[in-house]
Protein backbone atom coordinates (compact mmCIF):
# COMPACT_ATOMS: atom_id res chain seq x y z
CA UNK A 1 0.00 0.00 0.00
CA UNK A 2 2.80 2.65 1.14
CA UNK A 3 4.57 1.27 -2.30
CA UNK A 4 1.90 2.26 -4.62
CA UNK A 5 0.89 5.38 -2.43
CA UNK A 6 4.45 6.60 -3.27
CA UNK A 7 4.10 5.24 -6.90
CA UNK A 8 1.00 7.67 -7.67
CA UNK A 9 2.82 10.47 -5.74
CA UNK A 10 5.85 10.30 -7.95
CA UNK A 11 3.25 9.30 -10.86
CA UNK A 12 1.08 12.56 -10.23
CA UNK A 13 4.75 14.79 -10.05
CA UNK A 14 5.57 13.35 -13.39
CA UNK A 15 2.28 14.93 -14.77
CA UNK A 16 2.88 18.17 -13.31
CA UNK A 17 6.67 18.54 -14.80
CA UNK A 18 5.60 18.07 -17.92
CA UNK A 19 2.77 20.90 -17.83
CA UNK A 20 5.61 22.66 -16.00
CA UNK A 21 8.15 22.25 -18.90
CA UNK A 22 5.11 23.00 -21.26
CA UNK A 23 4.43 26.29 -20.11
CA UNK A 24 7.95 27.27 -19.80
CA UNK A 25 8.00 26.34 -23.72
CA UNK A 26 5.23 28.57 -24.11
CA UNK A 27 6.91 31.47 -22.05
CA UNK A 28 10.42 30.95 -24.03
CA UNK A 29 8.13 31.49 -27.59
CA UNK A 30 6.53 34.38 -26.28
CA UNK A 31 10.09 35.97 -25.34
CA UNK A 32 11.25 34.99 -28.56
CA UNK A 33 8.03 37.18 -30.00
CA UNK A 34 8.93 39.66 -27.53
CA UNK A 35 12.41 39.60 -29.34
CA UNK A 36 11.32 39.81 -32.84
CA UNK A 37 8.97 43.11 -32.22
CA UNK A 38 11.91 44.82 -30.26
CA UNK A 39 14.04 43.73 -33.46
CA UNK A 40 11.68 45.62 -36.10
CA UNK A 41 10.57 48.68 -33.88
CA UNK A 42 12.08 51.46 -35.72
CA UNK A 43 13.22 52.98 -32.06
CA UNK A 44 15.91 51.53 -29.78
CA UNK A 45 14.61 49.33 -27.16
CA UNK A 46 16.83 47.52 -24.63
CA UNK A 47 16.38 43.81 -24.40
CA UNK A 48 17.50 43.93 -21.26
CA UNK A 49 14.89 45.92 -18.68
CA UNK A 50 15.84 45.94 -14.88
CA UNK A 51 12.96 47.43 -13.75
CA UNK A 52 10.60 45.05 -15.89
CA UNK A 53 12.35 42.08 -14.24
CA UNK A 54 12.29 43.48 -10.67
CA UNK A 55 8.67 44.09 -11.06
CA UNK A 56 7.92 39.88 -12.20
CA UNK A 57 10.52 39.03 -9.38
CA UNK A 58 8.57 41.43 -6.84
CA UNK A 59 5.16 39.87 -8.31
CA UNK A 60 6.29 36.27 -7.36
CA UNK A 61 7.11 36.71 -4.36
CA UNK A 62 3.66 38.60 -3.71
CA UNK A 63 1.80 35.53 -4.89
CA UNK A 64 3.80 32.62 -3.62
CA UNK A 65 1.53 30.70 -1.25
CA UNK A 66 3.62 27.60 -1.44
CA UNK A 67 6.01 25.78 0.68
CA UNK A 68 8.92 27.16 -0.70
CA UNK A 69 10.61 30.20 0.73
CA UNK A 70 10.10 33.43 -1.21
CA UNK A 71 13.72 33.70 -2.32
CA UNK A 72 13.73 29.85 -3.61
CA UNK A 73 11.04 30.02 -5.79
CA UNK A 74 11.95 33.84 -7.05
CA UNK A 75 15.45 32.47 -7.72
CA UNK A 76 13.65 29.82 -9.81
CA UNK A 77 11.93 32.05 -11.84
CA UNK A 78 15.33 34.45 -12.08
CA UNK A 79 16.71 31.13 -14.08
CA UNK A 80 13.94 30.67 -16.41
CA UNK A 81 13.89 34.71 -17.18
CA UNK A 82 17.48 34.37 -17.88
CA UNK A 83 17.30 31.37 -20.15
CA UNK A 84 14.01 33.10 -22.36
CA UNK A 85 16.08 36.83 -22.06
CA UNK A 86 19.02 34.97 -23.91
CA UNK A 87 16.66 33.82 -26.66
CA UNK A 88 16.19 37.70 -27.22
CA UNK A 89 20.02 38.66 -26.71
CA UNK A 90 22.87 36.66 -24.74
CA UNK A 91 24.38 38.96 -22.45
CA UNK A 92 27.41 39.05 -21.88
CA UNK A 93 28.70 39.93 -18.48
CA UNK A 94 31.79 41.43 -17.02
CA UNK A 95 32.73 40.39 -13.35
CA UNK A 96 36.18 40.40 -10.67
CA UNK A 97 37.54 37.16 -11.45
CA UNK A 98 38.87 34.14 -11.77
CA UNK A 99 36.01 31.34 -11.10
CA UNK A 100 34.52 31.25 -7.67
CA UNK A 101 34.74 34.59 -6.67
CA UNK A 102 31.63 36.07 -4.70
CA UNK A 103 31.21 39.15 -7.55
CA UNK A 104 30.97 35.63 -10.32
CA UNK A 105 28.27 34.38 -7.67
CA UNK A 106 26.86 38.27 -7.68
CA UNK A 107 26.40 38.02 -11.28
CA UNK A 108 25.05 34.83 -11.46
CA UNK A 109 22.25 35.88 -9.29
CA UNK A 110 21.43 39.30 -10.58
CA UNK A 111 21.16 38.11 -14.15
CA UNK A 112 21.08 33.85 -14.05
CA UNK A 113 23.00 31.30 -15.68
CA UNK A 114 21.72 32.28 -18.88
CA UNK A 115 24.08 34.39 -19.47
CA UNK A 116 28.43 34.99 -20.70
CA UNK A 117 30.81 35.28 -18.07
CA UNK A 118 33.45 37.83 -18.74
CA UNK A 119 36.10 36.92 -16.29
CA UNK A 120 38.17 40.29 -15.74
CA UNK A 121 41.61 40.55 -13.62
CA UNK A 122 41.02 43.53 -12.02
CA UNK A 123 37.53 46.62 -11.19
CA UNK A 124 39.33 49.02 -13.34
CA UNK A 125 39.01 45.92 -16.38
CA UNK A 126 35.34 45.40 -15.75
CA UNK A 127 34.56 49.43 -16.37
CA UNK A 128 37.03 49.18 -19.52
CA UNK A 129 35.07 46.12 -21.31
CA UNK A 130 32.10 47.76 -20.69
CA UNK A 131 32.70 51.12 -21.86
CA UNK A 132 34.12 49.22 -25.49
CA UNK A 133 31.38 47.27 -25.82
CA UNK A 134 33.07 43.75 -24.91
CA UNK A 135 30.31 43.31 -22.40
CA UNK A 136 27.11 44.95 -22.41
CA UNK A 137 27.31 45.07 -18.39
CA UNK A 138 29.87 44.65 -15.30
CA UNK A 139 29.38 43.82 -12.02
CA UNK A 140 31.60 44.91 -9.02
CA UNK A 141 31.66 45.54 -5.42
CA UNK A 142 30.42 48.80 -4.01
CA UNK A 143 30.33 48.39 -0.21
CA UNK A 144 30.76 45.95 2.89
CA UNK A 145 28.45 45.92 5.82
CA UNK A 146 31.82 45.55 7.96
CA UNK A 147 34.15 47.26 5.96
CA UNK A 148 31.95 50.34 4.41
CA UNK A 149 32.28 51.44 1.08
CA UNK A 150 35.02 50.12 -1.95
CA UNK A 151 37.31 52.29 -2.73
CA UNK A 152 38.49 51.39 -5.73
CA UNK A 153 35.15 51.15 -7.31
CA UNK A 154 34.37 54.38 -6.60
CA UNK A 155 37.33 55.72 -8.22
CA UNK A 156 36.37 53.97 -11.02
CA UNK A 157 32.92 54.92 -10.97
CA UNK A 158 34.36 58.97 -10.85
CA UNK A 159 36.28 58.53 -13.71
CA UNK A 160 34.36 56.98 -16.09
CA UNK A 161 30.96 57.69 -17.65
CA UNK A 162 28.81 54.78 -16.76
CA UNK A 163 25.71 54.35 -14.99
CA UNK A 164 24.29 52.33 -12.59
CA UNK A 165 21.88 49.98 -13.73
CA UNK A 166 21.21 47.87 -10.61
CA UNK A 167 22.46 45.91 -7.48
CA UNK A 168 22.74 42.38 -5.54
CA UNK A 169 23.71 41.74 -2.19
CA UNK A 170 25.46 38.44 -1.21
CA UNK A 171 26.34 37.09 2.09
CA UNK A 172 29.71 36.59 2.47
CA UNK A 173 31.54 33.57 4.22
CA UNK A 174 35.41 33.34 4.27
CA UNK A 175 37.05 29.82 4.25
CA UNK A 176 40.31 28.70 4.86
CA UNK A 177 41.92 26.62 2.56
CA UNK A 178 44.96 24.99 1.30
CA UNK A 179 46.13 22.08 -0.67
CA UNK A 180 47.14 19.65 1.87
CA UNK A 181 45.41 21.31 5.73
CA UNK A 182 48.73 18.60 7.12
CA UNK A 183 51.12 21.17 5.88
CA UNK A 184 52.29 24.44 8.45
CA UNK A 185 50.92 27.64 7.00
CA UNK A 186 53.71 30.22 6.14
CA UNK A 187 51.49 32.46 4.24
CA UNK A 188 47.87 33.32 3.65
CA UNK A 189 46.70 34.47 0.02
CA UNK A 190 43.29 36.76 0.23
CA UNK A 191 41.70 39.89 -0.79
CA UNK A 192 42.70 43.34 1.54
CA UNK A 193 38.99 43.56 1.91
CA UNK A 194 38.82 39.71 2.98
CA UNK A 195 41.97 40.49 5.23
CA UNK A 196 40.39 43.05 7.22
CA UNK A 197 37.01 41.17 7.57
CA UNK A 198 39.31 38.09 8.96
CA UNK A 199 41.65 40.03 11.06
CA UNK A 200 40.21 39.14 14.51
CA UNK A 201 40.52 35.89 13.47
CA UNK A 202 43.67 35.94 11.64
CA UNK A 203 45.49 37.59 14.46
CA UNK A 204 44.25 35.08 17.42
CA UNK A 205 45.16 32.07 15.23
CA UNK A 206 47.86 32.70 12.72
CA UNK A 207 49.46 35.85 14.61
CA UNK A 208 52.96 35.58 12.98
CA UNK A 209 52.13 34.24 9.37
CA UNK A 210 52.73 36.16 6.80
CA UNK A 211 49.10 37.64 4.88
CA UNK A 212 49.63 38.72 1.21
CA UNK A 213 47.16 40.85 -0.53
CA UNK A 214 45.90 39.73 -4.31
CA UNK A 215 43.40 40.68 -6.80
CA UNK A 216 40.86 37.93 -5.82
CA UNK A 217 40.10 35.87 -3.01
CA UNK A 218 39.06 33.10 -5.87
CA UNK A 219 43.07 34.11 -7.64
CA UNK A 220 44.30 33.47 -4.41
CA UNK A 221 42.59 29.52 -4.01
CA UNK A 222 44.24 29.02 -7.70
CA UNK A 223 47.46 29.78 -6.71
CA UNK A 224 47.75 27.94 -3.04
CA UNK A 225 46.53 24.43 -5.24
CA UNK A 226 50.05 24.74 -6.50
CA UNK A 227 51.77 26.31 -4.20
CA UNK A 228 52.77 23.73 -0.31
CA UNK A 229 52.74 25.92 2.82
CA UNK A 230 50.17 28.42 1.22
CA UNK A 231 46.56 28.76 2.02
CA UNK A 232 44.18 31.23 0.90
CA UNK A 233 40.36 32.69 2.33
CA UNK A 234 37.47 32.46 -0.34
CA UNK A 235 34.55 30.80 -0.62
CA UNK A 236 33.06 27.70 -0.64
CA UNK A 237 32.17 27.60 -4.15
CA UNK A 238 35.93 28.41 -5.04
CA UNK A 239 37.08 25.58 -2.43
CA UNK A 240 35.26 23.09 -4.88
CA UNK A 241 36.33 24.55 -7.76
CA UNK A 242 39.92 24.46 -6.87
CA UNK A 243 39.69 20.55 -5.16
CA UNK A 244 41.80 22.10 -1.26
CA UNK A 245 40.88 21.07 1.58
CA UNK A 246 39.03 23.40 4.18
CA UNK A 247 41.22 23.70 7.32
CA UNK A 248 38.30 26.35 8.90
CA UNK A 249 35.36 27.89 8.28
CA UNK A 250 33.44 31.44 8.63
CA UNK A 251 36.54 32.97 9.93
CA UNK A 252 35.07 36.20 9.35
CA UNK A 253 34.79 38.33 12.58
CA UNK A 254 31.13 39.59 12.02
CA UNK A 255 28.50 37.27 11.46
CA UNK A 256 25.62 38.32 8.95
CA UNK A 257 29.07 40.04 7.21
CA UNK A 258 27.05 41.14 3.39
CA UNK A 259 28.68 42.54 0.69
CA UNK A 260 26.33 44.43 -1.87
CA UNK A 261 27.21 44.87 -5.66
CA UNK A 262 26.19 47.36 -8.45
CA UNK A 263 25.62 46.50 -11.71
CA UNK A 264 27.62 48.81 -14.30
CA UNK A 265 26.23 49.67 -17.63
CA UNK A 266 25.75 52.75 -20.62
CA UNK A 267 21.73 52.33 -20.26
CA UNK A 268 19.65 54.63 -18.36
CA UNK A 269 16.81 52.71 -16.16
CA UNK A 270 13.30 54.09 -16.45
CA UNK A 271 11.22 54.15 -13.20
CA UNK A 272 10.26 50.57 -11.64
CA UNK A 273 8.14 49.93 -8.77
CA UNK A 274 10.67 50.84 -5.97
CA UNK A 275 13.71 52.15 -7.04
CA UNK A 276 17.11 54.12 -5.60
CA UNK A 277 19.17 56.97 -7.17
CA UNK A 278 22.80 56.99 -6.32
CA UNK A 279 25.16 60.42 -6.95
CA UNK A 280 28.38 61.39 -6.60
CA UNK A 281 28.83 65.11 -4.87
CA UNK A 282 31.77 67.28 -4.39
CA UNK A 283 30.63 70.53 -1.53
CA UNK A 284 32.35 73.38 -1.47
CA UNK A 285 35.06 74.46 1.02
CA UNK A 286 32.99 77.32 2.81
CA UNK A 287 30.54 76.93 5.92
CA UNK A 288 27.33 75.25 6.30
CA UNK A 289 28.40 73.45 2.96
CA UNK A 290 27.42 69.85 4.29
CA UNK A 291 23.83 71.69 5.73
CA UNK A 292 23.52 72.76 2.42
CA UNK A 293 23.79 69.23 0.74
CA UNK A 294 21.71 67.85 2.92
CA UNK A 295 18.38 70.04 3.33
CA UNK A 296 16.50 69.64 0.04
CA UNK A 297 16.60 65.73 0.97
CA UNK A 298 14.88 66.81 4.34
CA UNK A 299 12.46 69.05 2.69
CA UNK A 300 11.61 66.60 -0.19
CA UNK A 301 10.82 63.85 2.44
CA UNK A 302 13.55 61.77 1.01
CA UNK A 303 15.56 58.99 2.65
CA UNK A 304 19.19 58.81 2.44
CA UNK A 305 20.57 55.09 2.35
CA UNK A 306 23.94 55.86 2.08
CA UNK A 307 26.17 58.72 3.02
CA UNK A 308 29.81 57.85 2.53
CA UNK A 309 33.07 60.15 2.34
CA UNK A 310 35.81 59.31 -0.01
CA UNK A 311 38.97 61.11 -1.03
CA UNK A 312 39.21 62.80 -5.00
CA UNK A 313 41.45 60.47 -6.92
CA UNK A 314 44.55 62.57 -7.66
CA UNK A 315 43.81 65.32 -5.37
CA UNK A 316 45.43 66.03 -1.93
CA UNK A 317 42.77 66.47 1.17
CA UNK A 318 39.76 67.04 -1.27
CA UNK A 319 36.52 64.65 -0.80
CA UNK A 320 33.60 63.15 -2.60
CA UNK A 321 30.21 62.29 -1.19
CA UNK A 322 28.69 59.21 -2.36
CA UNK A 323 25.01 58.86 -1.56
CA UNK A 324 22.06 56.46 -2.41
CA UNK A 325 18.81 57.63 -1.84
CA UNK A 326 14.99 56.23 -2.21
CA UNK A 327 13.77 56.84 -5.14
CA UNK A 328 14.42 57.36 -8.98
CA UNK A 329 15.59 60.82 -10.58
CA UNK A 330 12.80 61.41 -12.59
CA UNK A 331 10.64 61.59 -9.41
CA UNK A 332 9.09 65.17 -8.81
CA UNK A 333 10.79 65.40 -5.31
CA UNK A 334 14.22 63.77 -6.77
CA UNK A 335 14.26 66.19 -9.14
CA UNK A 336 13.53 68.94 -6.86
CA UNK A 337 16.44 68.10 -4.15
CA UNK A 338 18.81 67.62 -7.21
CA UNK A 339 18.06 70.71 -8.87
CA UNK A 340 18.69 72.55 -5.67
CA UNK A 341 21.10 70.81 -4.29
CA UNK A 342 23.34 71.79 -8.48
CA UNK A 343 23.45 75.04 -6.99
CA UNK A 344 25.16 75.25 -4.14
CA UNK A 345 27.77 72.27 -4.70
CA UNK A 346 30.93 72.12 -6.62
CA UNK A 347 30.21 68.97 -8.99
CA UNK A 348 26.77 66.61 -8.87
CA UNK A 349 26.87 64.02 -11.06
CA UNK A 350 24.08 61.31 -11.26
CA UNK A 351 25.61 57.87 -11.34
CA UNK A 352 21.75 56.00 -11.76
CA UNK A 353 18.69 55.54 -10.94
CA UNK A 354 17.84 51.43 -10.57
CA UNK A 355 15.25 49.27 -8.96
CA UNK A 356 16.30 48.20 -5.04
CA UNK A 357 17.62 44.50 -4.90
CA UNK A 358 14.69 41.54 -4.66
CA UNK A 359 16.67 39.17 -4.22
Amino acid sequence: MKSNSLENLRSEIDSLDQKIQLLISERADLAAKVALVKQESKTQTAFYRPEREAEVLSKVIKRNKSLLKDKDIALIFREIMSACLALEQPLKIAFLGPEGTFTQEAALKHFGHGVSPLDCGTVDEIFHQVETDNAQYGVVPIENSSNGVIGTSLDMLYSHDLNICGEVEIAVAHHLMMQDQSQEIKVIYAHQQALDQCHRWLANHYPNTELRPVASNALGARMVKDEPNAAAIASKVALNIYGLQRVAKNIEDNAGNVTRFIVIGKDEVPMGMNDKTSLLVVTKHESGALFDLLEPFKDNNINMLQLARHPIPGIKWEYLFFIDIDGHQNNDNVKDAISKIKSKVSKLEILGSYPIAVL
